[in-house]
Parts: C-alpha cells; structure tokens; sequence
C-alpha cells in the first residue's frame, strides 16, 4: 500500500512523473495539506514539516484538525450479495452491520 504515517496521522503517497517527484497528501483532515520528496526520507520530513504548519494553523484558527465521521456511509451491492451477506450473518448469530464491519476491519487490518 502506498502510505505513510506518522503518530495518527496517514499519508497517501504518489510518484508524480510531470515533476519526478512523489507527492504525499495527508488523509482525514479538515483541509487539504501536501507535500512532496524525491526519497523516502525527504518524503517523511515533508510530511512532518507539512504536518505541522497545518496543526499550527488549525490552532490559529481554532478548529479541530481531523475531520469527523460518522461512522455511517451507504453501500450498494448486487442484491445476490446481499443476500448471501445476509445468510452468512444469521449463520453466525450476527447482524448484517457487525458482520460487514467484522469483515471490514478484518480487510483493513491485513493490508
């Protein structure tokens, strides 16, 4: 996968062949902030540096830096999906919700 972290914060990382860079942009936040490296290294101490003039910023201003979720999002499957997630569920004495996010975290976490 192509991302880098640091503490909480995740970054999704891109070769951008126009400027024979990689670009990394922040994920979660409540505004844009990206930076750019030709190394791994470069690419983490712009990400650092970028970081934190948003976080400084943010303080600035007085606003939360992550953006908040939900928690909720709609899905549209193939209704045969559907009804063999349905099926799975009740054999495993779930609800549809906990089994889809069982599986979900379950995918996020292997990756």
């Amino acid at each position: 996968m192509n991302m880098m972290m640091i503490n909480d914060y995740k970054a999704k990382i891109e070769y951008d062949p126009d400027i024979d860079m990689f670009r990394g942009e922040i994920l979660g936040l409540n505004g844009g902030a990206d930076f750019y490296g030709e190394t791994p290294a470069e690419l983490r101490k712009e990400f650092r540096k970028s970081l934190e003039i948003f976080l400084e910023t943010c303080k600035e201003k007085g606003i939360s830096p992550k953006k908040e979720f939900s928690g909720k999002f709609n899905l549209r499957i193939p209704p045969k999906l559907h009804s063999d997630i349905v099926a799975i569920a009740k054999t495993e004495h779930k609800s549809i919700n906990q089994w889809v996010a069982e599986k979900l975290e379950q995918s996020v976490h292997t990756s």
